[in-house]
């Protein structure tokens, strides 16, 4: 069965992609949460523009990818689970928690440091959130996202089909988390003991520094709880609060180019009063 999903790893992720951007998207439609204002056709082509880009280059950077790193360690004996034998069933679901986990630490750690920070903020600085922005990442930070998910991997040792599964299900549930989605309060109640909601995540996309840096998570919603970073509502209420950064607020800043120089524009954080705001911006 691990050797079926694994030969078929490109087709499940690209249908899993599919799936998920397209049933999000139309929910968007019929049930949105919040009122966008930028037209979807700017930020979409902007959006998964990005997407494209980054793409390409782990492709090139990373041509051994973090399923087959799996596979190599795997046959090396390299990491934990290669070194102490365990169920493949215990294996597979402690693998999956164990780098749901490294992710949110890593989370964590590009809002604290300055220089991950100006890389990060890119994702913020959507002044709107949708499924695209969950899709919506540097590429210098994806490639460093990718090294320390190698490195995580080397030093774990999991099976190969569990790193699949973790990379679908963390691509999956960020499009969803991202989504511009209403869910009832009661099913969104239950639903994040088990999974980051779109009402959960949204917080984290506040305007508001203290809610910027609070529900980490992706995947899991259990990090944020266990360790206070867990904010369960928005101050100002999910309809009234401010998405995004408080630099790079005019729909030119949506743009895929001005998205890629962000990280050298003004300070790491904060109003930059040398930013400009002129009629060619507003277009």
């Amino acid at each position: 069965m691990s050797e079926t999903i694994l030969a078929n790893e490109p087709i499940l992720r690209l249908s899993v992609f599919l799936g998920i951007l397209i049933a999000m998207a139309i929910w968007e439609v019929a049930a949105p949460r919040r009122r966008i204002e930028i037209p979807r056709v700017i930020r979409w082509t902007n959006n998964l523009g990005v997407v494209v880009l980054d793409t390409i280059i782990v492709r090139l950077t990373f041509p051994i990818a973090a399923v087959w790193l799996a596979i190599l360690a795997r046959d090396n004996g390299w990491g934990l689970f290669n070194i102490f034998e365990a169920p493949e069933w215990v294996a597979i679901l402690a693998s999956i928690v164990i780098l749901d986990f490294a992710i949110y630490l890593q989370h964590v750690i590009f809002h604290a440091v300055p220089v991950l920070w100006r890389l990060h903020r890119m994702h913020h600085a959507d002044q709107a959130i949708d499924v695209t922005t969950g899709l919506r990442f540097h590429p210098v930070e994806i490639l460093l996202s990718m090294g320390i998910k190698l490195a995580a991997v080397l030093a774990l040792g999991p099976p190969a089909v569990a790193v699949l599964i973790f990379e679908v299900l963390l691509n999956g549930t960020a499009m969803f988390n991202h989504s511009n989605i209403r869910l009832p309060e009661k099913v969104d109640r239950v639903l994040r003991l088990f999974v980051v909601t779109p009402d959960m995540h949204r917080v984290h996309h506040s305007i508001n520094p203290k809610e910027t840096d609070s529900n980490f998570g992706f995947n899991l919603p259990w990090w944020d709880r266990l360790l206070g970073t867990y904010i369960a509502q928005p101050e100002k209420g999910h309809e009234d609060m401010t998405i995004g950064f408080e630099q790079f607020r005019t729909v030119r800043d949506q743009w895929l180019d001005r998205m890629l120089i962000q990280p050298f524009l003004g300070p790491a954080s904060g109003p930059d009063p040398r930013y400009r705001k002129n009629d060619d911006d507003q277009e």
